[in-house]
């Protein structure tokens, strides 16, 4: 059966598992061995000034030495904290308690101040005691300082009663006890209360470091020397992905953003530019923000994917296209038809010579072309909102090649496929993806035909080693686009063949920028036109 001393009591002790409580015995152990050392140390040199050890010498030797020689034992325990905490609280006090009262008595008395000694102990116990048992060690060392009084009168070893003395001490110890309790409770509770402060802290920097790694703005935090301190993941890829040492400089990064920081320093109202990393890269919008009153505490970027306000001005000009667009397909198709019509009857006529033969099929070829064109608008303009899914790009475009070519009057093997990665995901509309696909196959078969032979068109896609982006390029081994005339391929109604309509590659355009991707067109050094679509990132969900 285990006895009382070695039995847990769990309610009376503070925790064992905080450091502190730890700590403060291995401050009161050097306290111990310190004053231990002195002691012997006035004894061997024979300084020992009066009253110490007036009574016994020997008895003050010998507690002096045990005192010191546990103090040494008590420091290897606390180094492997061995036993368990409350254990060697009542060692440690007791031992003092016991020890001091023994070098008082060694002493002549409370009449030799030795009493004072029990202050720092008791004080201790105090701090490491819970409740009510924190007036115990106090208790125990006024009883004790009592009892030796009480020995020392009986026993005719002092010239006159030290009870006075005795209360006096107690009543010292006991309020010791008292303000040590309550200084130590309003410390506990302030420890406390900072530890939660430092968790709430804590936390609340994980969640804000969360929320700036995962939000969908850009956010970059350089110092006073252009110095990149904080990049979140959408401003890393918005700018590329960059390999960039431990802390880089943003002219390392982005020059382009580095010459817009630094007008802005130099003029804040000065307004922003857009900004694209490569051609085929999406355009970027860079806000800028001090940190702080003071220009040296550095500046806060914010970067804007301009494909979501694209997006959005993009619907704004379809909703409005399609309302001209219902107001005046009525009025044109109605004479278009009437005028169609009569030109297949004057065609029926028996009369007409070759000539006006020929003018009656130009009449309709041209309201042919001309019903295209608002066929096409109308197309444009009824267009539903993006339905954005991830799915693998291959057997997508695969499926999209095949159906184009079922009813073509052309060669299969003149459309080949090559995906690398085969395992290429992107996010878009898959209906708007297959009427960019038709939309690029046809104008590549009809209007990149070489000089000689017969059209083919490659269609490769992959991955972009810069910015780690999906792409696919319809490529055609035509004679390819005039430099004069690439930068009007995409505007509407432009058109160098006299049967085009000038609106599938305009068309094409605004349905990748309603899936915040982008068309482009890239010249080939070997000749041929390649248009290439750049998707977004599939890992980043953006609608």
């Amino acid at each position: 059966m285990q006895s009382f001393l070695f039995s847990p009591i769990p309610s009376t002790f503070q925790d064992d598992s905080v450091p502190g409580n730890w700590r403060l015995l291995k401050l009161l152990n050097i306290y111990r061995l310190a004053l231990a050392g002195l002691l012997i140390l006035l004894f061997v040199t024979d300084y020992l000034f009066p009253p110490l050890a007036s009574q016994s010498k020997f008895l003050f030797v010998l507690c002096s030495v045990f005192y010191f020689t546990s103090g040494l034992r008590f420091h290897r325990q606390l180094r492997r904290r061995v036993p368990r905490l409350e254990i060697q609280i009542v060692s440690h006090i007791g031992l003092d308690i016991l020890i001091i009262i023994l070098l008082i008595h060694a002493s002549g008395g409370v009449d030799s101040g030795l009493g004072s000694l029990l202050v720092l102990p008791i004080a201790c116990g105090s701090i490491l005691t819970k409740g009510r048992a924190a007036l115990v060690p106090a208790a125990v060392a006024a009883i004790m300082v009592l009892l030796q009084v009480i020995i020392s009168d009986v026993g005719q070893l002092t010239e006159h009663p030290q009870y006075i003395h005795a209360g006096v001490l107690g009543l010292t110890y006991f309020a010791t006890t008292v303000l040590v309790i309550l200084l130590s409770r309003r410390l506990r509770e302030s420890e406390d209360l900072a530890r939660k402060r430092s968790v709430d802290l804590a936390n609340m920097s994980q969640l804000t470091e969360h929320i700036i790694q995962r939000m969908q703005t850009g956010i970059i935090v350089i110092d006073a020397g252009n110095e990149i301190r904080l990049i979140n993941e959408s401003a890393w890829h918005m700018l590329g992905m960059p390999a960039t040492s431990k802390t880089p400089r943003l002219s390392q990064v982005s020059p382009e953003l580095h010459r817009q920081i630094t007008l802005w320093q130099e003029n804040p109202d000065r307004l922003s530019e857009v900004i694209r990393p490569t051609p085929t890269h999406v355009d970027i919008m860079p806000r800028f923000a001090q940190v702080g009153n003071d220009a040296t505490q550095g500046v806060l970027i914010y970067l804007e994917d301009t494909s979501a306000m694209t997006q959005h001005a993009q619907q704004l000009q379809l909703a409005a296209l399609g309302r001209l667009t219902a107001s005046i397909a009525h009025e044109i198709r109605n004479p278009l038809g009437a005028i169609s019509h009569a030109g297949q009857l004057l065609s029926e006529s028996p009369n007409l010579d070759d000539n006006d033969q020929r003018l009656t099929r130009i009449i309709g070829d041209h309201t042919q072309r001309l019903n295209t064109i608002v066929t096409n608008i109308m197309q444009i303009s009824r267009r539903n909102s993006s339905h954005i899914e991830r799915f693998r790009l291959k057997p997508f475009v695969e499926r999209c090649v095949s159906e184009f070519l079922t009813g073509q009057t052309i060669d299969p093997g003149s459309i080949t496929i090559h995906i690398d990665p085969e395992e290429v995901d992107v996010r878009c509309d898959p209906s708007h993806l297959q009427q960019i696909l038709v939309n690029l196959c046809d104008n590549g078969l009809h209007h990149g035909k070489p000089k000689s032979g017969t059209t083919r068109l490659q269609i490769r896609g992959g991955v972009t080693p810069e910015f780690q982006r999906p792409f696919l390029d319809i490529i055609d081994n035509g004679p390819g686009i005039a430099a004069e005339e690439v930068p009007h391929i995409f505007e509407p109604f432009f058109t160098t063949s006299p049967i085009g309509t000038g609106l599938g590659l305009y068309i094409s355009r605004q349905l990748a920028e309603c899936n915040q991707a982008h068309l482009n067109y890239v010249g080939l050094p070997t000749g041929g036109a390649c248009f290439r679509i750049t998707f977004q990132d599939p890992r980043r969900n953006i609608y």
